[in-house]
């Protein structure tokens, strides 16, 4: 049987993972990769760790992780899941380490170990990697399609689009015929102007509660003050939920913060038990709540309480004021910052136009799609990549197996 040639459209991990599991006795294949170096997302993904994955092993679990693509990705999941993903790697000689909030790095500590796995799995295979390739056409002929890109043409048996979601691929793939559910930025930190985060950029909260009372929603984990506002998982999650409302709403919006994450009433108690222990200190040095010195002053301040007040003459009313800044401090939104490199979208291609079985287009024939290009995103945490790779092994399978 003669060889099928695979044009791999996306040099990201989606393709690098589906080109790394496809069988080069069947295939000759080609990575086509627009920028000049592969891998870009990987190599910069948890601050150059490489955030492989997340430690949840049962699919249904796992699907609760992603506000888009959460029904379609619980079969894909049943075929290949995180641990599987940690197989593949430790076959490889590349164990990955389950850390204490369950997000998965190589043992390595360095994205430059994933990317050196997958291109050696790639050039082991004989596969090409043509960088600094610009895919301007895709035009089907009979049973086959022509790729015409910058620099040359490509005859292709089998299309493998893994573009990540960056508009020019979307509107390429539009123009074929596919719908397109118009991207918006998901994972973004919230742009916020308030003397309560002035000037205490670095200060982190672990168990910090947000809510959008427009959009009845609250999210909750640790949260840390930027230098425009704030930011976080707490943050994070809620903006990938709600990214197609809060870009309705223009991103102006209020939200209500409880720094503590725990209730008015419970933090009362907690300062009314502290005052009856230590009656003579000041409220300036007193560590009552889990948050910086600077953070306590700033609440203080904003409470108008003199640091030398003396704990045990807090009226009930100082006490009041310092809970609601404390528990229910409401600020205005006034735009969004995104991370440029780790950048995620809502949006991409409609899932009801591919099979979930294969990953192949319901609407173009011998054409596979994977990874961002697709409206599946996550929150933080190694989710995405896992779409990515689950995705790109069921592609690798189908191949091979068609191939068989």
């Amino acid at each position: 049987m003669s060889k099928k040639k695979i044009i791999i459209i996306g040099g990201g991990a989606a393709g690098f993972f589906c080109a790394a599991n496809l069988d080069e006795s069947k295939f000759y294949v080609t990575i086509l990769e627009q920028n000049s170096d592969v891998l870009q997302k990987v190599k910069i993904s948890g601050g150059g760790r490489c955030n492989v994955s997340h430690a949840c092993f049962d699919p249904k679990e796992l699907v609760q992780y992603y506000p888009r693509g959460n029904k379609e990705l619980v079969s894909v999941f049943h075929k290949f899941q995180p641990g599987d993903t940690m197989e593949w790697f430790e076959q490889r000689n590349v164990p990955l380490k389950i850390e204490a909030d369950q997000r998965m790095f190589p043992e390595s500590n360095s994205s430059q170990t994933i990317i050196d796995t997958l291109t050696k799995e790639v050039q082991e295979k004989n596969f090409d990697i043509v960088t600094k390739s610009v895919v301007l056409k895709i035009e089907p002929q009979e049973n086959q399609y022509l790729i015409t890109t910058n620099t040359t043409t490509y005859v292709a048996d089998e299309v493998v689009y893994t573009t990540g979601s960056s508009p020019k691929s979307l509107n390429l793939i539009q123009e074929m015929g596919h719908t397109i559910v118009k991207p918006v930025p998901s994972l973004f930190t919230f742009n916020i102007k308030n003397d309560t985060l002035k000037d205490l950029m670095g200060t982190s909260f672990p168990n910090a509660e947000v809510s959008i009372p427009k959009l009845k929603m609250e999210e909750s984990g640790p949260m840390l003050i930027t230098h425009w506002g704030l930011s976080g998982p707490a943050i994070l999650k809620i903006s990938a939920w709600k990214a197609r409302a809060l870009a309705e709403l223009q991103y102006k919006f209020e939200i209500v913060v409880n720094f503590l994450g725990i209730d008015m009433e419970d933090a009362a108690e907690l300062f009314k038990s502290y005052r009856s222990e230590n009656p003579k200190k000041t409220i300036g040095s007193s560590k009552i709540f889990d948050v910086t010195t600077r953070f306590w002053h700033r609440i203080l301040w904003l409470s108008k309480i003199d640091l030398e007040k003396n704990i045990s003459n807090i009226s009930g009313q100082e006490l009041e004021k310092i809970l609601i800044h404390l528990c229910e401090n409401k600020m205005q939104v006034s735009g969004k910052s995104t991370y440029k490199d780790e950048f995620v979208t809502a949006g991409g291609v409609e899932l009801k136009e591919i099979d979930f079985k294969t990953m192949k287009s319901k609407i173009l024939p011998n054409f596979y799609l994977a990874g961002e290009v697709l409206n599946i995103d996550a929150v933080t945490g190694g989710f995405n990549f896992q779409a990515c790779w689950s995705e790109a092994w069921l592609i690798a399978q189908d191949l091979n197996l068609q191939q068989s």
